[in-house]
């Protein structure tokens, strides 16, 4: 039952419900314009995080609004690599009347583990009419602090207009980053944290902008420095990685340390050419979202959606590719600081700077 006060023990935080914490799900779900007579459903897995199910329960009740629960076992790990914040969940696969009622309701709070941004059924699900919005798998303590707000959505709209409009980024670096992407047939979105349109998906903790470029459209290096994140991992690199990136494809992954060799095994784990292959890319812009979020909780309190909004960072994720038909459940989300950022010569973020 909710209960008042939090603490911490041995670092990591306790699930007493506070009420802020509704506070924060009601304004979320307030922006998202939710109405009394849209069919809402609460979409889980027996392994999410139980209090934020419990969270959106309360929140909704509070809104004074009805909706559905729906819970899908999470399913049995298969041989092979973990598999974690890829973003493609599979909890969906093989559950064809789960998938049925999403496409015939209005609002779907995916709470699934892994979330359906990248997830085989979520394009038919958005076709439908049906918005979804994912609450990141994180403790509810890091949503409170990454409420959205009306200037979030500003900064997307202004970044989605400059990517859309572009030709071709470019993402260089004093270390030696030097990477070109075409932006052309390129499908951007901006995520400010909240859905208010059918067809839609946006994810909490929201402040990115990120474009999937089309097959083909990504070439150049990446080189990694110490304190730059592999959020896969949840991690900051303490060694330097070069990434040799071809026709979109990671063919190369140099460097001596232990970051290098946890990164080599785990592509090759997936065995799967996919798995090298260009997601997305783009930066981050989210004021509230820190930097140093790695060092403050335990990574079972966080899924590191907060970082890939740091604000100036710049975004290169490999694995999952709808626009380039590409599937597999092989991820890494790879947020680089301090580099410059360009759309036609024109630099958007400068060595880690928003203008």
């Amino acid at each position: 039952s909710p209960c008042c006060g939090s603490a911490r023990s041995g670092g990591t935080l306790t699930v007493f419900i506070e009420h802020r914490w509704v506070q924060a799900f009601a304004d979320v779900f307030e922006l998202c314009k939710m109405r009394k007579q849209e069919s809402i459903i609460i979409l889980s897995e027996s392994q999410s995080r139980l209090i934020n199910v419990q969270l959106a329960e309360l929140a909704l009740d509070q809104l004074g609004l009805s909706y559905f629960n729906i819970k899908v076992p999470t399913p049995q790990d298969e041989p092979g690599p973990v598999i974690r914040s890829s973003g493609a969940s599979v909890a969906l696969n093989n559950q064809s009347n789960v998938v049925s009622a999403l496409l015939e309701c209005d609002v779907v709070i995916d709470l699934t583990v892994e979330g359906l941004m990248h997830a085989p059924q979520t394009l038919a699900i958005l076709k439908s009419g049906s918005r979804i919005l994912n609450i990141s798998n994180e403790h509810p303590e890091v949503l409170s602090r990454l409420v959205p707000n009306q200037d979030l959505k500003e900064h997307a709209k202004e970044a989605l207009r400059l990517c859309r409009s572009a030709k071709q980024m470019t993402v260089r670096s004093t270390a030696g980053t030097d990477l070109t992407i075409s932006m052309q047939s390129a499908a951007t979105v901006g995520v400010w944290g909240w859905t208010d349109r059918p067809g839609t998906l946006a994810h909490w903790p929201g402040g990115i902008i990120v474009s999937f470029p089309a097959a083909g459209s990504v070439s150049g290096r990446m080189l990694y420095q110490p304190g730059d994140m592999n959020l896969t991992f949840k991690r900051y690199f303490e060694s330097q990685v070069e990434l040799t990136i071809k026709d979109d494809y990671v063919t190369n992954i140099q460097g001596q340390g232990t970051d290098a060799a946890l990164m080599r095994n785990y592509f090759a784990s997936f065995q799967d050419p996919n798995a090298y292959a260009t997601s997305h890319v783009g930066w981050g812009f989210n004021p509230a979202a820190r930097y140093e979020a790695l060092t403050m909780y335990d990574k079972q309190d966080i899924n590191c959606t907060e970082l890939r909004a740091v604000a100036g960072n710049f975004l290169y994720s490999t694995g999952a590719n709808e626009f380039a038909e590409r599937f597999t459940r092989g991820h890494f989300d790879l947020p680089m600081m301090q580099c410059d950022i360009a759309l036609d010569g024109k630099l958007v973020v400068e060595q880690g700077m928003l203008p």
